[in-house]
């Protein structure tokens, strides 16, 4: 007899494990609320990378003279953009119905919410109760608030709003230095917007490599984007058709003017709603507690993705969605936590896997670095100029691959290299022997491999 699965959310992380359930044989029922694809795919990477392509290409032309591309009146439509992103993220929300389809999962469009271990209510256009062996949530997450006078102004946007603005803003205040924060900024501030970051950490991107953060930092102040650290806002209000942002960094109280102000300090579990307190599914710290195959307390819940958690990016939700669909079917499951790779689309783009330096030294192993710039790599310099570098750390006595860190061109699909590297085990004298094609970014890896140990060829050995 088939074993029944339910799946409560359609993200990344829920239609994988709803696919994965019936390629295993399982009887699987999927519930979403809304479109399938998720927060990912409907208001977050896909149709913030769309819009992000649209501005390379702008940017590109608008830079276009030294590569001796002349263009007069240049200008950006914005609608056309806007319906570019739009007709993208229908494509794709249309093929994962159809991969749902040619799986023979059965989808209900509605909410869900648990009325026991076996049980889900499913309310729709009428109620029904569904029953199964397995429930997997994938509950996903919502941007988090802040509590602060002012917050609740119409000005002040969510990083769903700042998808759908119809002109682009004039002015914008970012209230967090993080992933989001960043790409938004990058976004905006290369098409014209006077941006301004506020960040209350000392640095933005915390959890990145320090040295790629600030060399980030840098690029993007140079790009005119104002990043101010250290500094917490205290209120906004209202001023005409825009808002003034109360901020004090060090006791330094001061006042930013912006059209809007774009609340990007995190996410948070969406799992008020779902009924966990009905099988009393343990919860801490506002996110559903998992076991390392993300079973919750009760035996054959499982949560993955966002909601427990554990690495809020849509690849491991997908990976997670995986593990816990084969554990709950009887299979083997692998889940490699500590190599997720973390993807910034700036520009230039940033990415890692693994370690960072911070990381290393606080486990107290021998370490070494080697960093290799990209103005040392032909392709490099003849897509950006040269900008960035990759850095490898590695262990000192048998150079193991402890983590990987890009800046440049190309960056978020290097980064695949460096992850298998690591979950493979390989050291920098593996890497340096596999052949990389000429001329591609990717041959700068094995020269940073290569710097680990000083002896990098298409660049000057380092005073040590």
């Amino acid at each position: 007899m088939k074993k029944r699965v339910i799946v409560i959310g359609g993200g990344p992380g829920g239609y994988v494990a709803a696919i994965r359930a019936a390629q295993l044989g399982a009887d699987v029922c999927l519930i979403e609320k809304d479109k399938t694809g998720g927060t990912c795919l409907n208001r977050g990477c896909i149709p913030t990378k769309a819009l992000l392509h649209s501005v390379e290409l702008y940017q590109a032309m608008k830079n276009g003279a030294s590569s001796g591309i002349l263009a007069e009146n240049l200008r950006i439509d914005w609608t056309i953009v806007q319906r570019r992103k739009q007709t993208i993220v229908r494509r794709l929300v249309n093929g994962v119905d159809g991969l749902l389809k040619a799986n023979g999962v059965k989808v209900y469009k509605g909410s869900a919410r648990i009325l026991n271990k076996n049980a889900v209510e499913f309310c729709g256009l009428q109620k029904e109760t569904l029953t199964a062996d397995y429930i997997i949530l994938a509950v996903g997450s919502e941007p988090a608030l802040i509590k602060i006078p002012g917050a609740d102004l119409p000005q002040v946007i969510n990083s769903t709003f700042a998808l759908d603005l119809k002109q682009i803003p004039q002015s914008l205040v970012i209230i967090g230095g993080g992933v989001i924060g960043m790409e938004f900024a990058a976004l905006y501030g290369a098409i014209g917007t006077s941006v301004t970051i506020v960040e209350m950490m000392p640095e933005i991107l915390p959890g990145i490599d320090k040295e790629l953060a600030a060399a980030l930092k840098k690029e993007l102040a140079d790009e005119g984007i104002s990043i101010l650290t250290n500094t917490k806002v205290n209120e906004i209000s209202s001023a005409g058709d825009g808002v003034v942002v109360s901020i004090d960094s060090g006791g330094d109280t001061r006042q930013l003017s912006a059209e809007y102000v774009l609340v990007a300090v995190g996410r948070r579990a969406a799992i008020s709603s779902v009924g966990l307190e009905q099988v009393e599914i343990a919860v801490e710290n506002g996110k559903i507690k998992t076991n390392e195959d993300f079973q919750t307390n009760i035996s054959n819940i499982y949560a993955i993705g966002d909601c427990n958690g554990k690495c809020m990016l849509a690849h491991a939700a997908s990976a997670q969605g995986i593990a816990a669909a084969e554990h709950a079917l009887g299979h083997q499951a692998i889940y490699m936590g500590n190599i997720v790779p973390a993807c910034i689309y700036t520009n230039p783009e940033l990415a890692a896997v693994g370690m960072t330096e911070e990381q290393a030294k606080q486990s107290g192993q021998e370490y070494k670095v080697g960093k290799f710039p990209l103005a040392g790599n032909g392709k490099a310099l003849i897509e950006n100029n040269g900008t960035g570098f990759i850095k490898i750390i590695a262990g000192a006595k048998y150079g193991e691959i402890l983590g990987v860190h890009i800046l440049g061109p190309r960056a978020t699909d290097l980064i695949a290299e460096a992850a298998l590297a690591i979950r493979l085990e390989a050291t920098v004298d593996e890497l340096v022997s596999t052949i990389h094609a000429h001329p591609t970014i990717s041959e700068a890896m094995a020269e940073a491999a290569l710097a680990v140990n000083n002896m990098a060829v298409h660049w000057p050995p380092q005073k040590l």
